[in-house]
C-alpha cells in the first residue's frame, strides 16, 4: 500500500463564527431545466461493477424523435419501435431472421418508448449494482435478440436474474490472457452489429474497447478501468496512478486510430451525465446574462462561450442524503454505489482541472509533463481531501475532492487556445459529500491508517429508508456568481421508476441508456467522451429517470463567514480562488 493510502486525514477546521447571512438559493426564474433543441454535430461514475477480472462529428442517421415519457406512467404508453439508423439496417434476409428471434418484453417490464434496435449480439460485462440496474432499462428501451444477450460476471449470486429472463449467463473473470478468447466468439456469432456494455471493475476498458472496434462492435463504459494492480501499486509514482494517466491512454488510442466504430468512454453519472449538465447550465447562464448566443456546434464554440460568460470554474457538486434503515456496524464499509470503486479512486491522488484564473497552488501540487496538461494532482488521497462547495438542499457544505475523469475532460474540452498559447481554461473538480454511512466508513478507514474494513456493502433500494442524491454542476465566478444545475432524485421516486437500484444507481444506469442510444444513432463516431456528445439528445433520453432537474442561482461564496475565530490565509480579492475552496 502506498504512502497516499496510509496518510492521515486533514485536521478538522477551527470553529467558525456564525456567518453574517446564509447564502440563499435562488431558483433560476422558476427554471425546470428544459432541454434545448438537439444539436446536430456533437459528440459514479465508476459503476458498481463487479470484477470481471475528438473525432469529427459524423452525419447522423435517421431516427424517430423520442418524446420524454415518465416511466412510472409508461404502462399507458404505446410502445412503437423507433426507426432504425440507416447504418444499422440489414438485408431483407437478415430482417426476417431478426423477426423470428425478436425479444418479447418480459411481463413485469412496463411499456416504454423503444429508442433503438441492437441488430447483433449484446454482451454486458458485470452484474454488480449497476449491471442489475441497467438490465431493466435495456429491456425497456431496446429491441434485441434475447438468444444473443449474454451477461458475464465472475460471481453467479444474481445469475438467476439473467437466466429467468431467457438470457445467457457466463460465470467468468476476464483477464489479459482470456478476454479475447471469451468475448470474440460471442461478438462474432451471427449477423448484425453487436454491442458491449462494460460495467465491470478490474478489466481493461481500453483493451476491451480496442477489441470491440476491431470487430466492428459498439462499446460503452462508465470509467477508464485498468487491469488489477493499478490503483494500489506501491511501486508506481503518484503521477502514474492518476486518472489523468488512464485518460491519456484512451486519448493516445483515439489519435492513433481516429474514426471507425463508436466507443463511448466514461458514460455514467459522473463522469458522463454531468458533462451534459455543464453544457445546459452554460446555455442557461448565457441566456440570463443576455449574451444571445446560439447553441455551439463544436468544441471551440463551447469553450469560447464559457470564456465569454465569465465562468471561472466548475464543481461537480453532490450531496447524497440517502439513509440506511439500519445503523452501520463497526468494521464494515457501506456506500450507495460500488465500495471497491470508491476506495480505488479515493486512494488515488486528488486531481482537478486547473483553470487559468488560479494564482496559487498547494505545495504538494504537481503538473503533468505530457498530454493535454489540463489538470494537476496533489500528493494526498482524494478521499481525505476536502473542499468547500454548495448544493441547493444543504447549502454550503464540505465535499471530498475525489479524482474523476470528468474533472480532467471538462477542463480540457472548455480550453481556449490561440495557436499554442493558452487563453482560457476553467478549474474543474469533484466536490462529493457521500451518504452519511460512507462518510463514517471513511473516518473509520483513515483512522486505522488506511486499513480497509473486512466487509464491503452496497445499500440496495430495500435497505434505504429515505433521502435524495442531489448531483449537479456548480458553475461559478460569472456575473451572476454561481449557478447549480442538476438532478434531485429521491429514493422514493427511484422505486417508482425502475427496479434493482437506489437513486445513485439510477443516475448512472440512465446515463448508460442515453449513451447507448447515442452510439446506435452515431455508429461511426470513433472513440468519444461524453463532453463531445449531443447533450440535448442525451438528456432527452435520460431525464425521465432523473427526478426534478433544475437550476438554482446562489449568492454563496467560499469566503462566507470567514475568517472565523482564528486567522486564515485567504485571497479576498477573488472568492473563487482554489486557495479559498480547499480546506487546509
Amino acid at each position: 500500500m502506498s504512502d497516499e493510502t496510509t496518510g492521515k486525514a486533514p485536521k478538522a477546521a477551527a470553529p467558525q463564527k456564525p456567518a453574517k447571512k446564509p447564502a440563499s438559493a435562488k431558483p433560476a426564474n422558476g427554471r425546470s431545466a428544459k432541454a434545448s433543441t438537439p444539436q446536430s454535430s456533437e459528440t459514479k461514475s465508476r459503476a458498481t461493477k463487479t470484477s470481471a477480472a475528438k473525432a469529427p462529428a459524423q452525419k447522423k442517421t435517421a431516427r424517430a424523435k423520442a418524446v420524454p415519457v415518465d416511466p412510472a406512467s409508461a404502462d399507458k404508453a404505446v410502445k412503437k419501435p423507433a426507426a432504425k439508423p440507416a447504418a444499422t439496417r440489414t438485408t431483407a434476409a437478415r430482417k426476417t431472421a431478426a423477426k423470428k428471434t425478436a425479444r418479447k418484453p418480459a411481463p413485469h417490464i412496463r411499456k416504454a418508448p423503444v429508442h433503438g434496435t441492437i441488430t447483433g449480439p449484446l454482451v454486458m460485462i458485470g452484474l454488480g449494482s449497476i449491471g442489475k440496474g441497467a438490465l431493466p432499462l435495456i429491456e425497456r428501451h431496446f429491441e434485441f435478440d434475447a438468444k444473443r444477450f449474454t451477461v458475464i460476471d465472475p460471481v453467479d449470486t444474481d445469475a438467476k436474474l439473467v437466466t429467468d429472463r431467457g438470457y445467457a449467463f457466463q460465470k467468468a473473470a476476464l483477464t489479459p490472457d482470456n478476454y479475447k478468447e471469451i468475448l470474440t466468439p460471442l461478438l462474432t456469432e451471427g449477423k448484425g452489429q453487436g454491442f458491449v456494455v462494460n460495467l465491470s471493475v478490474d478489466t481493461s476498458s481500453l483493451d476491451i474497447m480496442k477489441l470491440c472496434r476491431k470487430l466492428g462492435v459498439l462499446y460503452i463504459d462508465t470509467v477508464v478501468e485498468p487491469w488489477p494492480g493499478f490503483y494500489f501499486d506501491d511501486k508506481a509514482s503518484a503521477a502514474d496512478r492518476t486518472n489523468y494517466a488512464l485518460r491519456e491512454t484512451v486519448r493516445k488510442e483515439k489519435k492513433k486510430n481516429p474514426g471507425g466504430t463508436t466507443a463511448v468512454s466514461c458514460c455514467g453519472a459522473n463522469p458522463g451525465m454531468v458533462s451534459w449538465f455543464v453544457k445546459q447550465a452554460l446555455l442557461d447562464i448565457a441566456a440570463d446574462l443576455g449574451l444571445k448566443a446560439k447553441t455551439p456546434d463544436s468544441q471551440k464554440g463551447w469553450a469560447k462561450l464559457m470564456k465569454k460568460a465569465g465562468v471561472k470554474g466548475i464543481h461537480i457538486a453532490e450531496r447524497d442524503t440517502q439513509r440506511a434503515t439500519a445503523p452501520k456496524p463497526m468494521d464494515e464499509f457501506w456506500n450507495t454505489w460500488s465500495v471497491e470503486g470508491f476506495l480505488s479512486e479515493g486512494f488515488q491522488p486528488a486531481e482537478l482541472g486547473w483553470g487559468t484564473h488560479e494564482r496559487w497552488k498547494p505545495k504538494n501540487a504537481h503538473e503533468h509533463k505530457k498530454g493535454c496538461r489540463a489538470a494537476i494532482y496533489l500528493e494526498q488521497p482524494g478521499a481525505s481531501t476536502r473542499v468547500r462547495t454548495w448544493c441547493p438542499t444543504p447549502g454550503a457544505q464540505y465535499g471530498f475532492l475525489v479524482t474523476h475523469n470528468e474533472a480532467i475532460s471538462i477542463a480540457d474540452y472548455f480550453t481556449v487556445e490561440e495557436g499554442k498559447k493558452l487563453k482560457f481554461r476553467p478549474t474543474c473538480h469533484y466536490a462529493y459529500h457521500p451518504a452519511n454511512v460512507a462518510v463514517l466508513s471513511l473516518h473509520e478507514l483513515f483512522g486505522s491508517a488506511g486499513k480497509v474494513q473486512d466487509k464491503l456493502h452496497v445499500l440496495d433500494e430495500r435497505e434505504i429508508q429515505d433521502g435524495t442524491d442531489e448531483l449537479g454542476v456548480l458553475l461559478y465566478g460569472h456575473k451572476k456568481n454561481a449557478y447549480w444545475y442538476g438532478s434531485q432524485l429521491s429514493i422514493e421516486e427511484t422505486r417508482k421508476l425502475a427496479p434493482y437500484q437506489n437513486a445513485t444507481g439510477l443516475q448512472v444506469t440512465s446515463a448508460v441508456l442515453a449513451g447507448m442510444v447515442w452510439a446506435l444513432e452515431n455508429p461511426e463516431a470513433g472513440i468519444v467522451e461524453t463532453d463531445e456528445m449531443d447533450h440535448a439528445r442525451c438528456l432527452e433520453i435520460q431525464k425521465p429517470y432523473l427526478g426534478p432537474v433544475k437550476g438554482y442561482y446562489t449568492d454563496w461564496t467560499p469566503l462566507d463567514g470567514r475568517p472565523g475565530f482564528f486567522p486564515e490565509d485567504l485571497d479576498e480579492t477573488d472568492p473563487w480562488q482554489f486557495k479559498n475552496i480547499l480546506v487546509r
